[in-house]
């Protein structure tokens, strides 16, 4: 009998009730391929746009109707179970993390990815919850601090949504790169984002950080929820806003500010940066949970069975750091 695996599919874009378990043949791995068990896998902000089709103009290369790729689910860890020919670094029972790609399907019991793909050995001291979600958070913020904002030591960086998936990742490695911290999230969570390394924090629902007299060298606003026309004051003279989410309004000023102006509003498609870019990231972040500067912040771990409760909860906006099927 053919084996299976399960997985989630997307039928067409909606809200979190969409998404359809299904069951498939577990392909056998081709040249060059290793097949996974997956573990865990992360609920991403990024999974739930995917999902739901938004911002509408990334159906043009996802799908207009649906996704092209229906399965969701981009980051995971798990035990390699079977290799292909020609596979050289890893092994059959070797545990791994790593980046399902454009392909998807990360949210699923099963996954071939390719030898040459982002794929990565686990850390022993990383369980695979952790593990899963280093290709989220941790990467892209990894990405946007030290590639796209350029930020070193000694600059002040303003964290929008610090105590997020990637805002949680965001002050550990920012903290860790020698940076005066400041960072936004709800009095509840106020603690955990100064106990990660924030040497100041902003109850956001009280205090407004366009309003103060405060000027940073890099915002780095992880959820969208500013724009580089209202942070454009609350930054230096040659500060950078950067953040992950591409609408017009971003798109517009990073074309402007390109023309003209000292101050510059940037973006980068982490997750479309080829394995030979993320992968001595993924490294650089590994020595950093080594050194005990970098711990992924777990908020909720569900059975990959209740995948739809995990995006609803994702969806809430009042998550601490990641959530994770399992």
């Amino acid at each position: 009998m053919t084996a299976t695996l399960t997985a989630w599919s997307i039928p067409h874009y909606g809200a979190p009730n969409v998404l359809t378990p299904v069951s498939r043949p577990i392909a056998n791995p081709g040249s060059g391929e290793v097949l996974i068990r997956i573990r865990a896998s992360a609920v991403s902000r990024a999974d739930g746009m995917m999902r739901a089709g938004t911002p509408r103009f990334a159906r043009l290369f996802l799908g207009l109707r649906r996704p092209r790729h229906d399965l969701v689910g981009t980051c995971l860890s798990g035990e390699i179970v079977a290799i292909g020919p020609g596979v050289s670094r890893f092994a059959v029972g070797d545990d791994v993390f790593g980046l399902a790609g454009l392909n998807f399907g990360a949210n699923a019991s099963h996954i071939c990815l390719s030898e040459p793909d982002v794929l990565m050995p686990k850390l022993a001291s990383l369980s695979h919850e952790e593990a899963a979600v280093m290709c989220d958070g941790p990467v892209t913020s990894l990405n946007f601090l030290r590639e796209v904002a350029e930020l070193r030591a000694a600059e002040k960086v303003l964290i929008l949504g610090a105590s997020g998936s990637l805002g949680s990742a965001a002050v550990q490695i920012a903290a860790a790169m020698g940076a005066e911290v400041t960072g936004t999230c709800s009095a509840r969570n106020a603690d955990m984002v100064a106990a990660l390394g924030a040497e100041r924090v902003i109850d956001y629902p009280q205090e407004d950080f366009t309003e103060g007299t405060e000027r940073y060298d890099v915002i780095y606003d992880t959820l969208g929820v500013s724009s580089f026309a209202a942070a454009k004051g609350s930054l230096t003279l040659f500060g950078r806003y950067v953040c992950p989410v591409l609408g017009l309004g971003l798109l517009r000023a990073m074309l402007q500010t390109t023309i003209a102006g000292t101050r510059k509003a940037r973006f980068s498609a982490t997750g479309m940066l080829k394995p030979d870019v993320l992968r001595p990231m993924l490294a650089a972040l590994v020595e950093m949970v080594e050194d005990g500067k970098l711990e992924p912040v777990i908020d909720r771990v569900y059975p990959l069975a209740d995948l739809i409760e995990a995006h609803r909860h994702m969806e809430t906006g009042h998550k601490r750091g990641n959530v994770v099927v399992v």
